[in-house]
C-alpha cells in the first residue's frame, strides 16, 4: 500500500465572498511527483500555501508527514516546515545578497550545527546540482531569469527537504530553459528521494515530470489520474489543455 506523505481532506479557502477552494481532497504519495493542473484562478497556488500555512485554511484537514498542520503551534510548525522546500514562482532571492550568501542564509537558520567548511561544501554541491557552480559570487541582478530560478532551486534543496512544493516553476521561461527546470525537478526527485507537488499550467512541464496529475476546476478536484489517462480523455475541459498543445 502506498504511503501518503501529504493528505488533504475537504479543504476550503475563501477570500471575502470569493471561495477559491471549495472542497479539495488529495494525497501526495512518498517519492512521487504530483502535478496540480488548472487554469489561472483555480486555487493551485493557494493550495500549496495552505500546506505550509502561509495561508490558513477555513475548513478541512492537512496532514504532512503525520502532523496535522492546522493544529500545530509556532515551534512545531517551524519544525515541520524544515522538511518542506518551497520554490516560489518569483524565485524570491534576496537581491542584496550574492548567490553564495543567498544559499548560506537558510543553512545558518536551519542547520545550525554545520561548520563553515561544511556550509561551503553544501553551497558548492547545491550549485553543481543545478549546473551553476560559476555563479557563486554573482549578484541576482547579474543572472538571467532561468539562472535565478535555478539558484532559487539550489537554495531550496540545500537544507535537504523531504518534500518539495513548486509554484509554477517554468512560468516566464523560454522553452529550452523550461526543459532544463523540468529536468532538474526529476533529477532532484531521483537524487534526494523527494515527494513533490508541482503547480503548473505548462503542459510540456506536466509531460516531463508528472507521475500523477490532479486537475482543479472551479475550486474542486475535477479529475485525477496518470498522464496517459488525461491524454486519452474525451472530456472537453481536459482536452482544452492536452489536445491543442
Amino acid at each position: 500500500m502506498k504511503e501518503a506523505i501529504i493528505q488533504i481532506d475537504n479543504l476550503k479557502k475563501h477570500f471575502g465572498k470569493h471561495e477559491v477552494l471549495k472542497d479539495v481532497s488529495l494525497k501526495l504519495y512518498k517519492g512521487e511527483n504530483l502535478v496540480v493542473l488548472g487554469k489561472s484562478g483555480t486555487g493551485k497556488s493557494v493550495l500549496i500555501k495552505c500546506i505550509v500555512r502561509l495561508l490558513d485554511a477555513d475548513e478541512g484537514k492537512i496532514n504532512v508527514d503525520g502532523e496535522e498542520i492546522n493544529s500545530l503551534k509556532s515551534e512545531e510548525l517551524n519544525n515541520t516546515r524544515k522538511k518542506i522546500g518551497f520554490l516560489f514562482q518569483s524565485g524570491a532571492l534576496y537581491d542584496s545578497m550574492t548567490v553564495r550568501e543567498n544559499l548560506t542564509f537558510p543553512l545558518r537558520r536551519i542547520k545550525k550545527d554545520l561548520s563553515q567548511k561544511q556550509i561551503n561544501q553544501k553551497v558548492i554541491e547545491a550549485l553543481e546540482n543545478v549546473g551553476l557552480p560559476d555563479a557563486i559570487d554573482k549578484m541576482p541582478s547579474e543572472l538571467s531569469g532561468g539562472m535565478r530560478k535555478r539558484v532559487s532551486l539550489a537554495r531550496t534543496i540545500i537544507v535537504d527537504p523531504s518534500i518539495m512544493l513548486y509554484d509554477e516553476p517554468t512560468t516566464g521561461l523560454d522553452p529550452v530553459t523550461s526543459d532544463e527546470i523540468s529536468f532538474l525537478i526529476n533529477h532532484i526527485q531521483k537524487k534526494y528521494k523527494t515527494s513533490s507537488i508541482i503547480i503548473t499550467h505548462d503542459i510540456e512541464c506536466v509531460r516531463a515530470v508528472a507521475n500523477r496529475i490532479v486537475m482543479l476546476y472551479e475550486g474542486k478536484v475535477y479529475m485525477e489520474g496518470t498522464l496517459a489517462d488525461f491524454e486519452k480523455s474525451k472530456d472537453k475541459l481536459v482536452q482544452s489543455f492536452f489536445k491543442s498543445k
